[in-house]
């Protein structure tokens, strides 16, 4: 995936922004789209209240975006992986572990502290188990999680 490098040096191998920005442009849009219905089906027009509607969408949204590009963002390079703002170095895992077998007993790494500094594990994404150098567990965790997962084997084993 494409995206923008931590430290300049660094180039990507996989990124995920969190959010995308132009979801602050959404709600703005939609109370356009009002206006224009109002204008062209009826005789009330609400020309301060849709306005302030837009105003007040987009700042709300422009907050809820930033915090997911700070906490829910994901990027790994050949020497880092970051998960929110948590830096874990490629040196310190051990190994990815197997994904959970949906019918078998629940795996240790699926009770494990998530990386980034959330309680858990952020919706809509999956957990990755790693077993790191001190023999403690993670999990890593994506919205690509089979493209995080070939990315983080493949550093790993070389």
């Amino acid at each position: 995936m494409t995206g923008h490098p931590v430290d300049g040096a660094a180039t990507p191998l996989f990124h995920e922004p969190g959010a995308r920005r132009r979801a602050v442009v959404l709600g703005p849009i939609l109370c356009a789209v009002a206006l224009v219905l109002e204008l062209v089906t009826g005789p009330v027009v609400h020309w301060v209240a849709l306005p302030i509607l837009a105003v007040v969408l987009a700042a709300f949204t422009y907050v809820m975006v930033v915090a997911a590009r700070r906490h829910v963002s994901v990027e790994l390079t050949a020497t880092t992986l970051r998960q929110g703002t948590e830096v874990l170095p490629i040196a310190e895992i051990e190994a990815v572990l197997p994904p959970p077998d949906p019918s078998g007993e629940p795996q240790r790494w699926e009770v494990a502290r998530s990386l980034g500094e959330l309680a858990d594990v952020p919706r809509r994404r999956t957990a990755i188990g790693l077993r790191l150098r001190g023999g403690g567990l993670v999990r890593a965790w994506a919205k690509d999680a089979e493209g995080l997962r070939a990315c983080l084997e493949e550093l790993v084993a070389g």
